[in-house]
């Protein structure tokens, strides 16, 4: 048995007659920009997500950087204000705030959750602290009540990258759910990259928030800038989500939940059981395990052993961004948590198109690994 990592074409096998239709309506319309699909979708995604608002663009990046320049625009943020984020995230989260000419202010994250250590936060702060940007990295829920109650304190913005976690519930302290990640902050960022739960067959991003300032400026900017045709506020970009990917992720938003739950039931599976004490398991919770990370000391060995047994895997992420080239003068900072995970970090198949037979064997293979 030979099993992927990740079957974009079984995935989109599950719906292809309802895709395919879609596609096919789009294309006879002859309107393949800004036209109903892509209305429908924002206007469906939002009503999803718990929101006023929700504009499509052309990526997860651009709705990152998309909120930032807004805020700048509203004066709600300045050239040089900080703002606060996880050091174990994927570099784009990273990259939005740089290229705005904010200053990221990396934070660890608990090696316990992959989350930004909330316990953390607080010693980072400085007199020119302006937001936190929380990652809800894998699939899990990065919002804490320590976090919204800092925020609220000192009049930050709460920033949303949901990149990964679409249809995940946020909960109280007593478990009962209080909304989903995209809802909890002022605003939020997602991507529909393909290999997301909610994945478009392309790019595709959403800002999603209940600021109605905030949603028509990320518009305008959005479209060149333009509030009405070739009329122009603001120095914009091109970036718009496109009417096929729209009509796509419309059908796709409506068995949304139910490949969640067949994620979660793959990786409660995983937890309950691989049993090898060379591989620490993440956490039971309320994850929607986009991916389902293992750590292990002997990660390599592990990844080789797995695809020897037909088993493919991948790393998120092999090297942390206060390491990258790109980020020179990060080098020297000290962040044993976040190089720990990147050092050990492996994702193994978690996805809504496997059958129980892949999975079986998959925690049967991790079970018989020996260093």
């Amino acid at each position: 048995m030979t099993i992927d990592y990740l079957s974009l074409k079984r995935i989109t096998a599950m719906h292809a007659d309802e895709i395919h239709e879609a596609v096919n309506r789009v294309v006879d319309g002859g309107w393949y920009l800004r036209g109903e699909a892509t209305a429908r979708f924002e206007e469906e995604y939002a009503r999803y997500i718990g929101t006023k608002h929700c504009i499509g663009v052309a990526n997860g990046l651009d709705a990152l950087t998309l909120i930032l320049r807004a805020y700048i625009i509203i004066g709600v943020l300045k050239e040089g204000d900080e703002v606060i984020v996880p050091a174990n995230t994927f570099i784009a989260t990273i990259l939005a705030i740089t290229e705005n000419r904010l200053v990221p202010v990396l934070v660890e994250p608990s090696v316990d959750t992959f989350q930004i250590d909330d316990s953390q936060i607080e010693r980072a702060i400085t007199s020119r602290t302006r937001a936190i940007m929380l990652v809800h990295l894998y699939g899990r829920c990065a919002y804490t009540e320590r976090i919204a109650s800092i925020c609220h304190a000192h009049n930050f913005l709460l920033l949303e990258d949901n990149a990964q976690a679409h249809g995940c519930l946020a909960t109280t302290p007593d478990g009962s759910p209080s909304g989903k990640t995209g809802s909890l902050g002022h605003a939020a960022a997602h991507s529909f990259y393909p290999g997301k739960n909610l994945g478009a067959l392309g790019d595709g991003g959403a800002v999603t928030t209940n600021d109605d300032q905030l949603a028509q400026v990320v518009r305008s900017i959005a479209n060149y800038g333009s509030s009405s045709k070739y009329v122009f506020d603001y120095q914009g970009r091109n970036s718009r989500l496109d009417d096929i990917q729209a009509a796509v992720l419309s059908v796709k938003l409506k068995y949304l939940d139910a490949d969640n739950a067949r994620r979660q039931a793959i990786a409660n599976y995983y937890i309950d059981h691989i049993c090898n004490s060379l591989v620490r398991l993440p956490e039971r919770s309320g994850s929607v395990y986009h991916i389902f990370p293992v750590l292990s000391a002997e990660r390599d060995t592990l990844k080789h052993f797995l695809e020897e047994n037909g088993v493919a895997t991948a790393i998120h992420y092999p090297i942390p961004p206060h390491k990258q080239a790109c980020y020179e003068d990060w080098h020297g900072l000290c962040l044993p948590i976040t190089e720990q995970i990147h050092a050990q970090e492996l994702s193994i198949p978690c996805y809504q198109a496997m059958t129980d037979a892949e999975v079986e064997a998959v925690a049967e293979i991790i079970n018989r690994f020996t260093n």
